[in-house]
């Protein structure tokens, strides 16, 4: 089953620059992107995701698709790497129209992937590049309750949801990050959110491991629920799994994610 994504009426390809980098946390960065291009976006909230674009190491600048379509993978495709950037999917963790900026959230993980090593470096001025693909956050009206859960890497998204949610919303939210430093005390939210925060604190877990086993022991609220679950491929498919199999959720109400997999690399 392919999950249900809302697309943008119109889109197109925004060329921006980063405006500032702030370090939130050790294991995670707020880059700042801004420009007049953004009058080109359309902000809706929730867990509005981007494809992402920046320059590879030693590339003078970065070369945007002309395309504002879905052939504009293959022009990126078709590209030598000498001038292909990289593509990466990522949220908009808040929009300001007014000051024509966004701000991108970035779980760290030292060099090891090419996003988190820019983010680090990225300073005033640095070229990057935006496609809007919409939202995947859409709760079906009947729905008492909502399950949200991720990783670092969903953390952003499931952050940005909160923002833009309801005074109405009741809700068991579960986010694992690295380490202790790394949770948040200043997290708005619903007065009938309920906040569970996971750190690993260096046991070596695989991540996203933590959440889904406290999750499958979690004393969790009656009713129909909607569930949104995104972050490394085993947290979102088991997840899935139990809330079908032993909680007794309908298919259709459990929006599942696989934002990565643990040991391996993403390519383009």
């Amino acid at each position: 089953m392919l999950p249900k994504v809302r697309m943008p009426e119109s889109r197109h390809m925004i060329t921006l620059e980063v405006v500032r980098n702030t370090r939130l946390s050790p294991h995670f960065t707020t880059v700042t992107l801004g420009g007049p291009q953004l009058e080109r976006l359309r902000p809706t909230g929730f867990d509005q995701t981007v494809r992402l674009f920046f320059p590879r190491d030693g590339q003078p600048g970065l070369t945007m698709p002309t395309l504002s379509n879905e052939a504009w993978m293959a022009q990126v495709l078709l590209q030598p790497k000498s001038r292909r950037p990289w593509v990466r999917n990522y949220t908009i963790r808040r929009a300001r129209p007014e000051a024509n900026e966004v701000d991108i959230e970035f779980a760290l993980h030292g060099d090891e992937s090419p996003a988190s090593a820019w983010a680090q470096r990225a300073r005033p001025g640095d070229p990057a590049g935006i496609f809007d693909m919409g939202i995947s956050y859409l709760p079906p009206a009947g729905a008492a309750w909502h399950l949200l859960a991720g990783d670092e890497s969903a953390l952003p998204a499931i952050l940005a949801i909160l923002d833009s949610a309801p005074a109405s919303l009741v809700a068991e939210v579960f986010l694992e990050v690295p380490s202790s430093a790394d949770i948040r005390t200043d997290v708005t939210a619903p007065e009938g959110v309920r906040i569970h925060w996971l750190a690993r604190d260096g046991s070596g877990a695989t991540p996203g491991a933590l959440a889904l086993e406290t999750v499958k022991r979690a004393s969790l609220p009656e009713g129909r629920f909607y569930t949104w679950v995104a972050g490394e491929s085993r947290l979102a498919t088991g997840l899935r799994r139990h809330l079908v199999t032993e909680r007794g959720a309908a298919k259709g109400d459990v929006a599942f994610f696989g934002y990565w997999r643990h040991g391996r690399a993403i390519s383009m």
